[in-house]
């Protein structure tokens, strides 16, 4: 088995089980995962050098720059647990962004060594985002198809009320869902002509996603 470092990105729309398949994910790699998200919560929350340079374009409701996003998530993949590499999610999200981290780990002598995409129908995915319902007390998860509550509209731990959120609603489901896609489609291509692209069918069971994320993580020379 090689030892070159693992570093692989993970791309899927909202609702595609990026999540879930990242946890599982993760424990059979040996890596970490690291969601751009947490680490930008993680930076602003504690108020670091990071953070104190992002929350200004956030007050201005700017987008981040790419090279300070990609700095931010080099100074993560320098940390011990990622030695053995890693695995990206949320980052990157443009072409600019691969191509920055491209270079970044190239000036390392190390690369991303496949991207895995989770590929399920827009309406699909609609179902399975417009269908959840979140408990207001204890923050519990239900599906109303495919995990309802034992009572309808109450949480089986502790009874609290269930609701939707507003992201959850489906035009606003319809909404991110667009905004993905046109974010990411010109990504897409910029892997799959590299030849670092895999898509997963994400519609069907938990456990066959997981079964065929595992069989296509590999770093073969390719890419």
């Amino acid at each position: 088995m090689s030892s070159e470092p693992k570093f692989i990105v993970l791309l899927g729309p909202p609702g595609a089980g990026k999540g879930t398949q990242a946890a599982l994910l993760q424990e059979t790699l040996g890596v970490p995962h690291v969601a751009s998200g947490d680490l930008f919560r993680e930076h602003l929350l504690n108020k670091t050098k990071f953070g104190r340079q992002v929350v200004t374009y956030i007050e201005r409701g700017e987008l981040v720059p790419d090279d300070l996003t990609t700095a931010m998530v080099m100074e993560r993949l320098s940390q011990s647990d990622c030695q053995h590499g890693a695995l990206l999610d949320g980052f990157p999200r443009t072409i600019g962004q691969a191509m920055a981290l491209d270079q970044a780990l190239s000036e390392r002598g190390q690369r991303i060594c496949r991207v895995l995409s989770i590929v399920v129908p827009d309406e699909v995915l609609v179902e399975r985002l417009s269908g959840r319902r979140v408990c207001r007390s204890c923050g519990a998860v239900y599906h109303v198809i495919f995990n309802p509550p034992h009572q309808d509209g109450r949480c089986d731990r502790c009874g609290g009320e269930l609701y939707q959120r507003d992201d959850d609603r489906p035009g606003t489901v319809r909404y991110r869902l667009k905004v993905y896609w046109e974010q990411t489609s010109p990504l897409i291509e910029y892997y799959k002509q590299r030849g670092m692209l895999t898509e997963i069918n994400g519609d069907q069971p938990i456990e066959k996603v997981e079964e065929e994320l595992k069989a296509a993580v590999t770093c073969d020379g390719r890419g």
